[in-house]
């Protein structure tokens, strides 16, 4: 099992930036691929980004699409999400996730077998 803390959330007016932090432990960090997902009140948890284990190959839903950016830092066990050009409805709490197969990208929440806590971030305007 791997544990994940996401760091970096907080208040931003819209059209500003912030980069969402999420540290790994517990498993081989490299093999993995990584995904983040956003919950915003009253809605149902959804896919933002997804990286490879290599971070060769990157996936993005079409609303942060141009906007955000996911990488990773494979010596360092940490995955990022850059956010710019933030808008009031990319206000939600933040979810990194590990996925459950070694060698594979997932965008599906069912293939993520490990969660962060959540970091939340406020876009106003």
């Amino acid at each position: 099992q791997v544990q994940l803390v996401e760091s970096g959330g907080g208040l931003v007016q819209a059209g500003g930036s912030l980069r969402l932090s999420c540290a790994a432990s517990g498993r081989t960090f490299s093999i993995y691929g990584m995904g983040w997902f956003r919950q915003a009140p009253g809605k149902e948890r959804e896919f933002v980004a997804a990286i490879s284990w290599d971070g060769g190959s990157t996936y993005y839903a079409d609303s942060v699409k141009g906007r955000f950016t996911i990488s990773r830092d494979n010596p360092k066990n940490t995955v990022y999400l850059q956010m710019n050009s933030l808008k009031l409805e990319d206000t939600a709490v933040y979810y990194c996730a590990a996925g459950l197969r070694p060698f594979q990208v997932h965008t599906a929440q069912a293939d993520f077998g490990s969660w962060g806590q959540g970091t939340q971030v406020t876009v106003s305007s």
